[in-house]
Parts: structure tokens; sequence; C-alpha cells
């Protein structure tokens, strides 16, 4: 885990329904033998303090991967707001001292190992600031660094009915951090490249291949 004074919690967003792989939890399929899951939590480990899972319906299904697992606060599946709103939950309880959560979507294999520093440069000292990962001039608000200063004010905004997150983070302090794709041997891939369909699964695992050769 990171070693910083200013700690960073580190939540997992795994509270989607996975419609276009027909249901069920996506972070769960393997991917050359692994679970998506496990992939994800070896990249986003090393950079925070601590590390949650956000998930819904029953816990027990995640026990092996030994992390806090935290269900949505509010009901309907509210989308990503609610599994951020989950973790400025806990991390309320459990590390009051931290000021940021900073949140990765499961299904994305290749997210960068440098996400955290660079959501947190991108803010350039500023608090409370939401900071939002893009790439290819597409925004990614799945991951983001959020302040959990802004925890009551989400809490208020989800209960009067938002539900998209570029509606509320347009109501506060939000940077955006650029990333740029990565040449893995002679493939080329954005870093935010999610696996929704089998077919993607397919290229995760030729990208995988080109990980192990170069």
């Amino acid at each position: 885990m990171a070693d910083r004074a200013d700690p960073v919690i580190g939540v997992l967003l795994a509270g989607g329904q996975s419609r276009r792989m027909g249901g069920g939890d996506k972070c769960l399929l393997e991917l050359a033998g692994k679970p998506l899951l496990a992939r994800v939590i070896e990249r986003l480990k090393p950079q925070t303090s601590d590390l949650v899972l956000n998930a819904n319906g029953d816990l027990e299904r995640f026990s092996k991967f030994h992390l806090p697992t935290i269900a949505d606060p509010v009901e309907d599946f509210a989308g990503p707001l609610a599994g951020v709103l989950a973790g400025f939950t806990w991390a309320r309880e459990y590390a009051p001292e931290a000021r940021w959560i900073a949140t990765a979507a499961t299904d994305t294999p290749f997210f960068p190992e440098n996400l955290v520093e660079t959501l947190l440069s991108a803010t350039k000292g500023q608090y409370p600031a939401i900071a939002l990962a893009s790439s290819n001039e597409r925004m990614h608000p799945v991951f983001g660094l959020w302040p959990t200063a802004l925890a009551d004010d989400l809490h208020s905004a989800l209960e009067g009915g938002t539900r998209k997150v570029l509606d509320w983070t347009d109501r506060h302090i939000t940077v955006t951090a650029p990333f740029t794709d990565v040449q893995i041997g002679s493939v080329s891939i954005d870093p935010f490249f999610n696996a929704n369909k089998p077919d993607d699964m397919a290229h995760a695992e030729t990208v995988l291949a080109e990980m192990a050769t170069s």
C-alpha cells in the first residue's frame, strides 16, 4: 500500500448489473486464469492506503478476496455515485483522517499504475476538488479522486434524485487528468479499456499475451 502523508482510500466499484455480459458479476470472470477483480486489486492496492470493495447483493461471494466489502447506501442501483458515497461512509468510520477516496472500475484490467498520484497532482493542492480521469477526449468518471469533505453534499444529492456523475461534479470544483494510450508490444490500448462484452475479454487476453512477451 502507498505510504503517503495524505492517505487515500481506494474504492473498487462492482455495483453494476453487467447487462452486456448477460448479468452477474463481470469482475468474477476469469481473464487468463485470474479473476478480473484480482487483476484490478493488484493495480490499485499499491496506490492506496486502504482498499475496499463496493458491491451489492450477497457480499459473501467476494469473501476470498479478503477486502472490506460495502453495499450501496441507497437503493435501486443508483450508479457510481452510490459507490462513491459508500466509500465516503467507510472512510468516515474506519479512516477519519483520510481526506480522499479514489475509485476504479472492476472490469478495467489495464488502468494506470500511477492513477492516484496523477489525479492528486491534477488538483494542484485545491481542496475540496474532484479529479476525474480522461483519455482520447473522453471522460471516465468512474475513475476519480473524491474529497471526503463532500460526503454530506453527495448524500443530499442522491436523496434528491441525482444519479449522473457529471450532474453532481458540475456543482463543485472539478479538474480533469488526461492519460494517453499505452503501447504493449504491438498493441496500443486505451488504459481505461473495459471488458463489457465477451469480445472485449478476448481482446484483453491478447493484450496480456503481449505483456508477457514484451
